[in-house]
């Protein structure tokens, strides 16, 4: 069945879901806000590809095992990623239910429809929430890509048919690279998800001549910039993290950028 969900608010907006009898719903650690009490919450290790589709693959102490070993898998992809160690699960029981999420940001979340046939990538802490039948894992991306690209190594990615709904900083907009020559260049920061079968890569912000390093020391993007390439839904965000720790450390009296930003930003994150 199709997930019921309102999202509200501007500046900092949550999402409301009403749940059917039966039906669940699962969050990231940090992510939910609240619900009814016809609502049921569980906390697991796993998502729901790790969940009872896995356990009854094999019984006995070797079934137990491999039932232990995905788990830990998946907790180790999760913690490498620097996500949430774990998942809220939220089920209607006996009657509708209605749960709250929201990001940790102030920003914008979107609803992304999944139908079976392309999967979605996202950047770490984009996720919020999703139906059970979406499965939630981890990409890594090349090691070129993974340390220049503002996502670090990895991506999260989700597959199945169902809604998931990510949150980001700032004001969201929609593009296709192919109405644009099929290529579009974007601050590492600012990429919020893309659909399979845009081609994520990092590319060098000009030569190794005057205006490249010009760009890299005084433009404020650093070395580097996202080429997202190919046909398909991109999302990008207005605020990067980045920007924002920034602006809070210049209004506290500690701003570490400096008046040209680039290279000669001492912000490590």
């Amino acid at each position: 069945m199709t997930l019921q969900q309102e999202i509200v608010g501007n500046a900092m907006q949550m999402v409301v879901v009403s749940l059917q009898p039966g039906q669940t719903v699962y969050c990231e650690a940090g992510k939910f806000l609240f619900k009814t009490t016809d609502v049921a919450m569980e906390t697991r290790l796993t998502g729901p590809s790790g969940g009872s589709g896995q356990q009854s693959s094999g019984g006995g102490m070797g079934g137990m095992l491999r039932q232990a070993m995905g788990t830990a898998m998946q907790v180790g992809q999760r913690a490498l990623a620097g996500e949430s160690m774990a998942f809220q699960y939220f089920t209607a029981r006996g009657g509708e239910g209605t749960v709250g999420f929201a990001g940790v940001l102030p920003g914008e979340m979107r609803a992304l429809e999944l139908d079976g046939t392309r999967a979605w990538f996202a950047e770490k802490d984009a996720f919020v929430a999703a139906e059970s039948t979406v499965d939630f894992g981890i990409a890594f991306q090349g090691g070129r890509t993974g340390m220049k690209g503002g996502e670090g190594f990895v991506l999260e990615k989700f597959t199945g048919r169902g809604t998931v709904i990510i949150a980001g900083a700032g004001n969201f907009i929609d593009l296709d690279p192919a109405d644009f020559g099929g290529r579009i260049e974007v601050d590492t920061g600012c990429v919020v998800a893309f659909e399979e079968g845009i081609r994520y890569g990092v590319q060098r912000v000009g030569g190794l001549d005057r205006q490249g390093l010009m760009n890299a020391v005084f433009g404020g993007e650093g070395l580097s910039l996202a080429t997202l390439e190919g046909s398909g839904r991109v999302i990008l965000q207005s605020l990067t993290i980045e920007s924002l720790a920034n602006a809070l450390r210049k209004s506290q009296g500690g701003d570490k950028q400096g008046p040209t930003g680039g290279l000669f930003s001492t912000n490590a994150g």
